[in-house]
Formats: structure tokens, C-alpha cells, sequence
């Protein structure tokens, strides 16, 4: 399995229009991904009230690969988020089930 960490810093000010697409549209979508075993969303704390991320678990590789295409590496967003983001990043990792 693969777990992918995506982690988005918003624009100054864009924190809660951000939030609203997050818990409306993000959440709900990646939830309901094909290959996907599970999604951790995390919401911005005190400390960092910019960042926002998903920790997901994807069956494998080619199912990530479905949804977002062989570029799998970059960090692929929504257009409607765009002018809201000022920064993403996104790593993968093999799951290490203990």
C-alpha cells in the first residue's frame, strides 16, 4: 500500500474560504475515491492556522495512478482552489503495517 501525504499552506486571509472547500468538497471526494483504503484529513491548529493536509491510503500504486494520472508526484488540486493556495507539497511513502 502507499500512503501519500499532501499538505497545502493557503494564501494570507484565504484560511477560512480555504476550510469551506476543504470540509465541503476535498473530505467528501477523497472519501469516496476508488482505490483509496483510508483518508486522515487534518485542519489547521493554532500554531499553523495556513496548513491543511490528507494522509491517504491507497491500495497501490496503479490505483493512485487512476485517479491522478502517472504524474503522481506532483501535487495535483482542484481549479476552484487554485487562486486560494499559495503553496503545496506532497511525498509518498510504502505503508509499513505493523
Amino acid at each position: 500500500m502507499i500512503m501519500r501525504i499532501f499538505q497545502v499552506l493557503t494564501k494570507p486571509g484565504k484560511e477560512e474560504e480555504f476550510g469551506r472547500f476543504f470540509h465541503e468538497t476535498a473530505i467528501p471526494l477523497m472519501k469516496g475515491t476508488k482505490g483509496i483504503v483510508q483518508v486522515l484529513p487534518g485542519a489547521p491548529r493554532p500554531d499553523s492556522p495556513r496548513e491543511f493536509s490528507f494522509v491517504m491510503v491507497w491500495e497501490s500504486l496503479d490505483a493512485l495512478k487512476a485517479f491522478v494520472g502517472d504524474d503522481y508526484q506532483s501535487p495535483h488540486i482542484d481549479p476552484a482552489e487554485a487562486e486560494l493556495v499559495q503553496a503545496r507539497t506532497i511525498k509518498h511513502y510504502d505503508l509499513v503495517e505493523g
